[in-house]
Formats: structure tokens, C-alpha cells, sequence
């Protein structure tokens, strides 16, 4: 490894050439970026691609355009809103999180005060911290380790070595223009310093890459092995009652929590009966891949003869498909055909 002093200000001088546009960010020399349109944007990529964030971020600020307007929000347009990004623990964060901002006046400004609100972690605080108060913290998500594993030819694994390329990475952050370099580094890794095939040729740092001069770059970082996903199985039961159709709130805790969905039972560890009484027949089974389990669900539709014992009625005409989880969206779209014979 060369002189890591000279990485920071090569990394500054490519972002101000190349630094991606994106909704949520000020470009290099704008100015201050806003903490509620830096936090709401973290938030949500968290396990989410960019480009699948984009609508969602600018549908929201336009909906909600300051933290105060999405804390007096009502839980369900936001559950609705954030559906098809999945993890919906994260929407129930992000209003609590809301809240207590718009309580106290305003986002903290260290990284401190940022951790101690709700859902915001080491790696939130920290990003927040340097993109909108300009604060020397150093912001490590998947980006960040490949680039700082490939620049120090870090071989031990990951999860193992996180606190190790963490450490590597705070001797890199410069003390001016701590944001624009945490963005850099984001950048860099989203599109030169890839998971496969890294551009080298056109890096900024190619002269000071420990793992290409050994000629590894691409083989790092390395990973363990992943322990198979368990398989579960439940049932999900689409209940028609003249035009309308059974739906469910979600428990606030848990797997998809709080969300719109239709009954079911088993999958997630809750043994509950059908909605009523009805002739159900099996229609199919959808795949849904959770973070832990895979899962088979098995859907049967049927007729009730009355009101509901489980849910409410919602009309046929008034359904939005996109405002239902991943997982719903699958059981809605092969129970659809059966429901309108």
C-alpha cells in the first residue's frame, strides 16, 4: 500500500467529475445536503437497490416533504406507500424515528445523538453525521468494504473481517469534505470498484490498489460459505363476499408488520383459522425467499356466506395491488382469475 494520504484527495478530485446524480444528493461544491432527505434516503436502501429507491424517495418527499409532515402521517398511507420495498420493520422505524425529530426540533447533529433515535444504526448515524453536517465520520456499507478490502488486499472473510476493513477504512477519511468523500466512496464502489469484473483501468486509486498490484482484486472480498435458507409452508386463504375480498392488518411486530395482507396462518409462527365459513379450493402455491426461510404458501380461495370472522371487507374496485407486500402481491396474482369466476 502507497501513501494513504494521497487517496482522499484523488478520490475528491474523480467524484467532482463523476459523482452520480441521485435524487436525495447535493452535487459536489452544492452545499449542505438536507438530514431528513439524507436519513429517509439511507433508510430506504437499506437492502435496496438504487434504482429501485429512486420512486419511492420522490414519491415520498412529495407526499411528506419535511420530517414534520411525515410524523403527523397516518401509520397506514405510509405502510402503503412503502410497500414493494419490503422490510417492514423499516417503515415502522421510520415513523417512530419521524416522530421523535419532529419532538425535538430537528435531527441531532452528531453521530451520538443521531444512534439514539429509533432504527438509526452505527453505519445511519455516521452517514447522516458526514453527508449533512459535513462531520470527519467514516460511513462502511457493502460499497465501502469491497473498495477498502481491495485497497489493503484484506484476504480474511466476510462477516469476520468488518471490524477489521472499519478500521482500515477511519485511517482514509479526511478531516475536509468528509461528506463528498463518504458519497466518493459509495460511488467508487457502485461503479468502478464492482462485485464482479472491477474496472481497474479507469480507477481513480489504481496505483495505490494492494489487490490489483497482486492481481486479487476480483476475488475480494472474500465471503464464508452461506448456511441454506430452511424451508417453511402456510396457507393463505382469499375470501370473496359478494365484491369485496378479505384483507388483514398485519401484527405491528414482526414479519411483514403492520401491512395490508390477506389471512393465513403457519408460516409465521401464528396457528390461525380461515376468515369463515366457505368451500375453499387450492388454486396453487407461491415461492416467497425472506431473509431467513424460503417459503411455499399455499392459496385457496373460497365464498363466504356472511360477514368475516377474521379481517374486514375490502371492495374488489378499491384493491391497488402495488400497496400489498412482495409476498401478497404473488397470492393476489394467482387468486385473481379464481376470485372473478
Amino acid at each position: 500500500m502507497r501513501d494513504t494520504r494521497v487517496i482522499a484527495p484523488q478520490l475528491l478530485d474523480w467524484y467532482d467529475r463523476h459523482a452520480r446524480v441521485l435524487p436525495w444528493r447535493v452535487p459536489p461544491g452544492g452545499g449542505m445536503a438536507d438530514p431528513y432527505r439524507v436519513w429517509l434516503s439511507e433508510v430506504m436502501l437499506q437492502q435496496t437497490t438504487v434504482a429501485a429507491v429512486k420512486a419511492y424517495f420522490e414519491r415520498f418527499t412529495a407526499l411528506w416533504p419535511t420530517v414534520e409532515a411525515l410524523a403527523a402521517a397516518e401509520d397506514a398511507r405510509v405502510m402503503a406507500e412503502w410497500a414493494g420495498l419490503g422490510y417492514y420493520a423499516r417503515a415502522r422505524n421510520l415513523l417512530a424515528c419521524a416522530r421523535a425529530v419532529a419532538a425535538a426540533g430537528g435531527f441531532p447533529k452528531t453521530r451520538e445523538g443521531l444512534q439514539a433515535l429509533p432504527g438509526i444504526g452505527t453505519y445511519t448515524s455516521a452517514a447522516i453525521a458526514a453527508i449533512a453536517y459535513d462531520a470527519p465520520e467514516t460511513v462502511v456499507d457493502g460499497n465501502v468494504e469491497r473498495v477498502v478490502a481491495r485497497l489493503f488486499a484484506v484476504e480474511t472473510p466476510l462477516p469476520a473481517a468488518k471490524p477489521e476493513l472499519v478500521a482500515l477504512a477511519e485511517t482514509l477519511t479526511p478531516r475536509e469534505r468528509p461528506g463528498d468523500y463518504a458519497q466518493a466512496m459509495m460511488d467508487l464502489g457502485a461503479t468502478i470498484c464492482t462485485p464482479r469484473s472491477p474496472a481497474c483501468g479507469i480507477c481513480p486509486l489504481i496505483h495505490d490498489c494492494d489487490a490489483r498490484a497482486q492481481g486479487i482484486a476480483a476475488s475480494l472480498p472474500r465471503k464464508a460459505p452461506k448456511a441454506a435458507k430452511p424451508d417453511r409452508t402456510g396457507i393463505a386463504w382469499v375470501a370473496r363476499h359478494d365484491d369485496a375480498v378479505v384483507f388483514e392488518e398485519r401484527p405491528a411486530k414482526g414479519l411483514l408488520g403492520g401491512t395490508l395482507a390477506f389471512p393465513s396462518a403457519h408460516w409465521d409462527g401464528r396457528d390461525l383459522p380461515p376468515p369463515g365459513l366457505a368451500a375453499w379450493r387450492e388454486v396453487g402455491h407461491v415461492r416467497h425467499v425472506f431473509t431467513h426461510f424460503s417459503l411455499s404458501l399455499q392459496v385457496m380461495v373460497g365464498d363466504l356466506d356472511g360477514p368475516p370472522a377474521r379481517g374486514h371487507l375490502v371492495p374488489l374496485r378499491q384493491i391497488d395491488r402495488e400497496a400489498l407486500p412482495g409476498l401478497m402481491r404473488k397470492v393476489w396474482d394467482m387468486a385473481q382469475a379464481a376470485i372473478a369466476a
